[in-house]
C-alpha cells in the first residue's frame, strides 16, 4: 500500500494571518536555484505535470505554478501521472494546496526532483506515491518563512501565527519518513538539505534515478540563468518577491536600469548594502543578457 493514503490533510486556512505578512523563501535557496537543471516547456502531455519554478501565481509576470494550474492537469491527466520539480519554494498556501490536490488524486502518483525541491516544493514532493531524486539532486526542508513588519507586539503575532503550519508541515514530514517529531523538529530548525543519498536514508525520497530534464535551448538556457542570478542578488539584498518581481517586470519590458540607481548600486532604499557593488555588477550583467 502507497504511503500517500496515510497522509495527513493540511488545513491551511483556519486562522486569519497578520498584517503585513508574506510567505517567501530564504535568499540562501534563490542562490543555489540559479544553477540547477534548465528544463525544455515541452507541453501537451497531460500525464507529466511541470513544476519548475517558484510555487504560487506571480502577479508581476504572470508566471508560477498555481494549485489552480496542477488541477487542471489531473483533471486531464485523469489517470497516473508524473511530476517533475525543480522548485525553491514560493507561497506556502499554494504548496500546500497544490499537495492535498495531489494527496487525493485517484492514480498514481511518481513524482522525480531533478534540481531542488525546497521549502514549500519540499511539501508538494511528499504527495507522490514514490519520490524519486535525480543525481546532484536536494531537498530542503525548513520552518515556515516570511517577510514581516512592524511593532513587537505584530512580530509576536506573527511567530504565533506561524507555529501550527510549522506543526502541520512536521506531520506530513512524520507521515512520509517515519521520523520523531524531536529529530524533525531540529532538522526543521537548521533549515536541512539533503542529497539524494541522504533523502533516502532518512525516508523523504524511494529511490535515485537517472533521468534528467528536458534541456533547455542554449539561448534560453541563458535568460532563465540571467533571470534566476537577478532574483537571487536582490533576495541576498533583502528585497521581499513581491519587490524583486515588480523589477522583473520592468526589466523584462526593456528598462534597462530598473534594478539600479544612477550611481550603480540597488534602486530599493529599503535594501541592505553589503556586497551591493558585487551584487549590482551581477544585476547589471543579468539585465544585458534579458534586454539585448
Amino acid at each position: 500500500m502507497s504511503l500517500r493514503t496515510d497522509l495527513p490533510e493540511i488545513n491551511s486556512r483556519t486562522r486569519a494571518a497578520p498584517q503585513a505578512l508574506a510567505f517567501d523563501v530564504p535568499s540562501t535557496v534563490t542562490a543555489r536555484f540559479v544553477d540547477t537543471p534548465l528544463a525544455a516547456d515541452e507541453g501537451g502531455d497531460a500525464t507529466t505535470i511541470h513544476i519548475m519554478e517558484d510555487i504560487g501565481f506571480d502577479f508581476w509576470t504572470g508566471g508560477g505554478v498555481t494549485a489552480k494550474g496542477v488541477e487542471e492537469q489531473l483533471k486531464a491527466a485523469g489517470g497516473d501521472v508524473t511530476v517533475l520539480v525543480n522548485s525553491p519554494g514560493g507561497d506556502l498556501f499554494e504548496g500546500v494546496a497544490i499537495y492535498n490536490l495531489l494527496r487525493m488524486h485517484k492514480a498514481r502518483v511518481t513524482v522525480k526532483v531533478l534540481g531542488i525541491a525546497a521549502s514549500a516544493a519540499s511539501i508538494i514532493a511528499m504527495a507522490g506515491d514514490t519520490i524519486e531524486m535525480g543525481g546532484g539532486s536536494f531537498i530542503m526542508i525548513h520552518n515556515a518563512w516570511v517577510c514581516a513588519c512592524g511593532n513587537r507586539n505584530d512580530l509576536r503575532a506573527v511567530a504565533d501565527y506561524l507555529e501550527p503550519f510549522d506543526a502541520a508541515l512536521r506531520d506530513v514530514y512524520a507521515a512520509r519518513t517515519g521520523l520523531a517529531d524531536d529529530e524533525l523538529n531540529s532538522l526543521l530548525d537548521a533549515e536541512t538539505w539533503l542529497n539524494a543519498d541522504e533523502a533516502i536514508r532518512r525516508g523523504f525520497a524511494d529511490s535515485r534515478t537517472d533521468d534528467e530534464a528536458p534541456a533547455a535551448s542554449a539561448a534560453v538556457g541563458e535568460r532563465i540563468k540571467a533571470k534566476r542570478a537577478i532574483d537571487a542578488a536582490l533576495a541576498q539584498q533583502g528585497m521581499p518577491r513581491t519587490e524583486r518581481r515588480r523589477l522583473m517586470t520592468e526589466i523584462a519590458a526593456g528598462t534597462q536600469d530598473a534594478a539600479l540607481a544612477p550611481d550603480g548600486t540597488l534602486r530599493a532604499a529599503d535594501t541592505a548594502t553589503h556586497d551591493a557593488g558585487a551584487l549590482a555588477a551581477e544585476i547589471s550583467r543579468g539585465i544585458a543578457i534579458l534586454t539585448n
